[in-house]
């Protein structure tokens, strides 16, 4: 879902977040955060629960001011100000509709002002309504709505005011898988259609991937590493970011030699060792994807053989967990493949791996 055409040219940079530090009493949630969002970006603030990717985005919004740090929008410093002095939409997990209001007037609950005749609320209103399909749902109060209904209301009401900037908490985690892949797309639609600069705060990795023009990912109040969905999952900065984003098998192992990796009797070529030096401990990740079975492993460098754990059927394809004296890892082989690894009988394999997708780091 991202778009190369866009990336190809670097567009001015139109927000800064410099040196950003939050304290809640002796807890420091953010640690000197630095960021810059290029206009007309959908960056993804990724991570696990409690790794300050909210107290960020809040900071971002002027909800919770930084302790330390600057914040600057559009070239304008916007570290300190009110909430209402910003120029941004916001849509939270939680939707925050108002109960009382119909959908028509709860998108419009923002535009007011001498800026906001009448008729143009009425036609901003439709055109809105248009926008995220919900014309035959303007009289409709929010508790007859769906989920993703009301979400899109929400997105709406965001859209409103013709931000410069979209924050999203967490916008599609109280909806279910289906829902929350169809309206992660069609925001990723709407976003690119208007242009509008979007920050998206997930713990949802597929989440992040599919749509993302970067990502940030986060850990205990830090900024572990800033890519492209390609450059997070194929070449993460660190190891939790390789055991974070996406899935992985993952085992400790000694540097053997140059480019050679030793965990107990399996010996294999890894190209992410050659940073590190003989004899240092090392944590590898591989995902299911790269491992080779059977007649596709032979003839690879450092084949070894590993015991058959167990098949799981995912659809499209089955996950096939190994054992190899310790180290263990699964593959992901198309399930029509299947019947020819005859399963049902062998319970060994051989199993290789590719070395430039032995993804290796510093253990400890």
């Amino acid at each position: 879902m991202f778009d190369l055409a866009a990336r190809a040219e670097p567009r001015p940079v139109y927000l800064t977040v410099q040196e950003v530090t939050k304290r809640f009493g002796r807890f420091v949630a953010l640690d000197r955060v630095s960021l810059e969002i290029r206009e007309g970006e959908f960056v993804s603030f990724l991570g696990p629960s409690g790794c300050g990717k909210t107290t960020l985005l809040r900071a971002i919004a002027g909800l919770d001011p930084p302790s330390e740090g600057r914040i600057v929008q559009a070239g304008r410093d916007i570290t300190l100000l009110p909430p209402g002095e910003r120029d941004f939409g916001i849509v939270f997990q939680s939707y925050a509709l108002f109960p009382n209001l119909d959908v028509r007037r709860n998108i419009a609950y923002g535009l007011r002002g001498p800026a906001w005749p009448r008729e143009k609320v009425e036609a901003r209103v439709a055109e809105l309504l248009a926008m995220v399909g919900l014309q035959e749902h303007a009289r409709k109060y929010p508790a007859q709505l769906s989920g993703g209904q009301q979400q899109r209301v929400a997105l709406a009401r965001a859209l409103a005011n013709h931000p410069g900037l979209l924050l999203l908490d967490e916008p599609l985690s109280a909806l279910d898988a289906i829902v929350r892949a169809r309206l992660r797309t069609e925001i990723r639609a709407l976003q690119k259609s208007l242009g509008v600069t979007t920050i998206m705060v997930t713990h949802d990795q597929e989440e992040a991937l599919s749509v993302s023009d970067r990502i940030v990912v986060m850990n205990e109040g830090r900024i572990e590493q800033i890519g492209t969905p390609e450059e997070v999952y194929r070449r993460p900065a660190s190891a939790f970011v390789a055991g974070f984003v996406g899935r992985s098998g993952s085992f400790a192992a000694e540097v053997e030699a140059p480019r050679r990796l030793r965990a107990g009797p399996v010996s294999i070529e890894a190209d992410g060792a050659a940073s590190l030096s003989p004899g240092q401990a090392a944590r590898a990740f591989v995902r299911p994807e790269d491992v080779r079975l059977g007649p596709e492993a032979e003839g690879h460098p450092g084949a070894f053989e590993a015991l058959v754990t167990g098949v799981e059927f995912l659809g499209p394809v089955c996950r096939v967990h190994l054992l190899a004296e310790g180290v263990r890892l699964e593959a992901d082989v198309p399930s029509e493949q299947i019947p020819r690894l005859d399963l049902g009988r062998v319970a060994k394999l051989r199993v290789a791996i590719p070395a430039d997708r032995v993804m290796t780091y510093p253990d400890g």
